[in-house]
């Protein structure tokens, strides 16, 4: 199976929605379950996240995964 890039909409979309929140990086890692690395290595769009990870940061955002989703999708 080929290796998918990381998905550049899905960085910007989780800044931005970190940036609403007010938090930094290393708090939303910590309520995500992550190390601050693995949150900014997402957030800069070098690594793809686990469909567990995406949800811990969503909950972490206190957004559902549709509205994460509509949101990236309004990337394109």
């Amino acid at each position: 199976m080929p290796r998918l890039e990381p998905d550049q909409r899905l960085a910007a979309v989780l800044r931005d929605l970190r940036e609403e929140a007010g938090l930094t990086q290393e708090t939303l890692a910590a309520r995500s379950g992550l190390t601050g690395g693995a949150y900014a290595q997402i957030e800069l769009a070098h690594s793809n996240p686990a469909w567990a990870t995406v949800r811990a940061i969503a909950a972490a955002l206190d957004t559902s995964l549709v509205e994460l989703a509509r949101r990236v999708e309004a990337e394109r």
